[in-house]
């Protein structure tokens, strides 16, 4: 076993010949216990993502790639890991604000553009694309290089994920449940409307039919059959997380080495955080104590090192990484209706 010091971080961050990724596999399992029902999420017009594999396996995806990224960045708004970035804010509406941390397409972002960050933030797009340097973009939102960021709106920027985090049921079944809505009262009978418009309402609601405005509006009983009911999962639930470091790597700029270490801090950290185990309701998932997570680095030629790699030693290399970097002060910079309308009116 590898231990994770400082020499084995530069050969991560600095080294071409070095690792090509860490990888973290991490077994869950459902609080009820094994056997209990989860429920993945839904997509429009497919219900669970299954995917069979050429043995008959069938394989649920539990939480996306993205939703996981949606879940871990957030972890930099709580100490003692809110100092290792600048905490940028945008207020808007009465006294309401949302933190960069919590914007879907993070400094690629419409609302971004929408504030006096834009000219900043494309600024650093440009820099990066004439010279690789990711410094500007370290500098304002530094967990765009982490999770991944496309400018796509603007000046076509685009970063891979360093971090990617997806969880996966193995060998599933998956299950059906109906209900019936039963109104607490006969509407009809208090006049809110005739007995002939109930009628035709429940009759389409049978046939499945949610159109009807007094279906939609909880006027008259409702079935629903069919629907997903969650899924039994035979197998395992496992997380997997990679970390690339050819990515990582190819951040450039005069001061490439000192981002590169504070990125892999920052990828470690996020990486390696105790994670949100409340995916949504009816799947909750804790980390299988039997099973503890394990980090293994791989080689350029496919060879696996296990590394002796926690937490606590991801923090402390990322306090250490990001008081090299110098983390810029936080701000909060206004939402302007104005820029909003004019960025609209682009196109292209």
């Amino acid at each position: 076993m590898t231990e994770f010091d400082a020499a084995f971080a530069e050969r991560c961050a600095n080294d071409r010949a070095g690792p090509v990724a860490l990888t973290l596999c991490q077994t869950l399992v459902p609080a009820e216990g094994r056997d209990a029902v989860i429920f993945p999420p839904t997509y429009a017009g497919l219900g669970y993502n299954i995917d069979t594999l050429a043995d008959g396996t069938r394989v649920a995806t539990v939480d996306s790639v993205g939703a996981q990224a949606n879940r871990m960045e957030p972890v930099f708004e709580e100490a003692p890991y809110a100092a290792l970035v600048p905490q940028v804010t945008i207020s808007y509406g009465n006294a309401r604000s949302v933190s960069i941390l919590r914007v879907g397409h993070r400094l690629g972002d419409a609302l971004i553009r929408s504030t006096a960050l834009a000219e900043e933030a494309s600024a650093a797009f440009v820099t990066f694309l004439d010279t690789g340097d990711a410094a500007p973009i370290a500098r304002l939102a530094p967990t765009s290089l982490v999770f991944g960021v496309w400018d796509s709106r603007d000046t076509g920027a685009r970063l891979p994920r360093i971090v990617q985090s997806v969880i996966r049921a193995w060998d599933v079944s998956d299950l059906q449940q109906s209900a019936q809505y039963l109104p607490p009262l006969d509407y009809a009978r208090e006049g809110v409307f005739s007995e002939s418009q109930q009628d035709k309402a429940a009759q389409e609601g049978a046939r499945g039919g949610t159109r009807n405005t007094l279906a939609q509006r909880g006027f008259v009983p409702v079935p629903a059959t069919g629907e997903p009911g969650g899924m039994v999962v035979h197998g395992e639930i496992r997380r997997t997380v990679n970390v690339n470091l050819v990515a990582l790597r190819r951040l450039g700029g005069d001061d490439g080495p000192v981002l590169r270490r504070y990125v892999l801090g920052l990828a470690l950290v996020a990486a390696s955080a105790p994670p949100e185990t409340f995916l949504r309701q009816g799947c909750l998932l804790t980390p299988d104590p039997a099973a503890p997570a394990s980090w293994t680095a791989v080689s350029r030629d496919g060879a696996r090192e296990t590394i002796a790699l926690d937490h606590d030693a991801a923090l402390s290399f990322a306090q250490g990484a990001a008081a090299d970097f110098g983390v810029r002060e936080s701000r909060s910079v206004r939402f302007e209706a104005a820029r909003a309308r004019a960025d609209a009116a682009k196109k292209g």
